[in-house]
């Protein structure tokens, strides 16, 4: 089941934060849900059928939203005393690399889409339609 893969992943990974989410780490959540999965269709749209300059400023916004809240997930996992959290955090470094390195492509991709919205030329300049 959906919730034994859950257990798993945060007894191996050490992910307390998945279990027993802090409130801010519930409010990244409703933003993933209602903000950040909205806009996949939309990205995919555009991305797949190219030539869409108008997913720039969206993608611009999206991108930068999800560094944002992956920066302060990724400076609890690195900061965080976890040695009173009720499920088993990371508690050496080794095992706090580990978890950030499951969050981290989160990051990464995130930027990459904000510098490719940023510095490719195809992106830069949005047409504006002419009035008839």
């Amino acid at each position: 089941q959906l919730t034994d893969l859950l257990q798993q992943y945060a007894t191996a990974f050490r992910d307390p934060m998945m279990l027993q989410p802090p409130e801010w780490f519930k409010a990244f959540i409703y933003c993933e849900a209602f903000l950040q999965l909205p806009f996949f269709p939309v990205a995919a749209y555009a991305f797949l059928k190219g030539g869409c300059r108008w997913i720039r400023t969206p993608a611009i916004i999206y991108s930068t939203h999800v560094a944002t809240t992956l920066f302060a997930i990724l400076a609890h996992i690195l900061f965080h005393d976890f040695s009173r959290s009720e499920h088993a955090g990371p508690e050496t470094l080794r095992e706090r690399l580990v978890l950030l390195s499951i969050y981290l492509p989160y990051l990464l991709i995130p930027l990459l889409l904000l510098f490719t919205m940023l510095c490719n030329p195809h992106y830069k300049h949005v047409e504006k339609r002419k009035r008839k």
